[in-house]
């Protein structure tokens, strides 16, 4: 399904013939939506240097309800059609173009503003900020997680601009891992409460946790206060003791886990902390980050 996007044109002339085409090509309300997502990734580039510099807030003057809403839709519509057109967005035009082409296609959508978790200094921060936007679209009676702006790629600090890396990773992903680096100004999902505590005290994970399903059981916390010498015991799903495991010390010297075992389909191991770890520990599966945690010395 995803190939049969990649072969649509890069430019449609309107929002709604790219929705026309969508509908001819896929029936089911999941396969639209995933149509949409996958468009979207494959096509508009984050702009990086809007984020960096971000356009003044424009303002307007209004008399009624109905002028405000009026102008509210304008504003709203410029962005999308900036979005559409210029072919880069930050995650306000990627969510707005989303949910625009999910209407024109009949699917229920909706933008939900918060906070998101991705550097390793995220882990125990105290504020929260609305910072980021994502998407909920409802398929077969159903709500589901879209976040399209992480779908299209990342950051690299070490090269000073954005990839593209395709990751469907972000289209119906599992609640438990999209709220580890997720957190809705609402503080809900599906009338459900969210911790704020779990939200920012947790480990921070990365795509390939979620693509390979490697949960993180143990230890409880990103946060790991520890005294020289002492072993902590972690517990993560779905990688084997054969597997290139290992976490990298202050120098950047790859330590290989040695003494893991296999338990109930997670491997089992202990670190000793001492002072050749640094203020973070991040494992490694190959050349991927798993998780990271903070270290608090006692």
């Amino acid at each position: 399904m995803d190939k049969l996007v990649l072969k649509y044109p890069k430019h449609f002339k309107t929002t709604e013939a790219l929705a026309e085409r969508i509908q001819k090509d896929f029936t089911s309300e999941r396969d639209k939506a995933r149509a949409i997502y996958s468009w979207i990734a494959f096509n508009i580039k984050y702009d990086y240097a809007s984020f960096l510099n971000p356009p003044r807030t424009q303002g307007f003057s209004y008399s009624t309800e109905a002028e405000k809403q009026r102008k509210i839709q304008l504003l709203n519509d410029k962005l999308i059609q900036k979005a559409f057109t210029a072919q880069k967005a930050v995650c306000e035009g990627f969510t707005a173009l989303y949910q625009h082409l999910a209407g024109l296609t009949g699917l229920k959508c909706e933008i939900i503003k918060g906070d998101s978790k991705t550097r390793l200094e995220d882990i125990g921060r105290k504020e929260t900020s609305s910072n980021h936007a994502w998407n909920m679209v409802l398929i077969d009676k159903k709500w589901i997680l879209v976040d399209v702006t992480w779908g299209q790629g990342y950051y690299d600090s070490s090269k000073g601009r954005m990839i593209n890396d395709f990751a469907p990773i972000y289209f119906d992903t599992d609640p438990d891992y999209f709220f580890q680096k997720h957190f809705p100004d609402s503080g809900t999902y599906l009338g459900q409460k969210l911790s704020k505590e779990d939200f920012l005290n947790g480990p921070l994970i990365y795509n390939i946790t979620i693509e390979g399903d490697h949960k993180i059981t143990q230890p409880n916390s990103g946060l790991i206060e520890v005294k020289n010498g002492e072993n902590i015991t972690f517990r993560i799903k779905n990688i084997s003791k054969t597997a290139q495991f290992f976490y990298l010390n202050k120098k950047n010297q790859p330590i290989r886990i040695e003494n893991a075992k296999e338990r109930k389909g997670s491997l089992e191991f202990q670190v000793t902390f001492d002072k050749n770890i640094g203020q973070f520990i991040t494992f490694y599966l190959g050349e991927s980050s798993i998780v990271s945690f903070k270290v608090i010395w006692k």
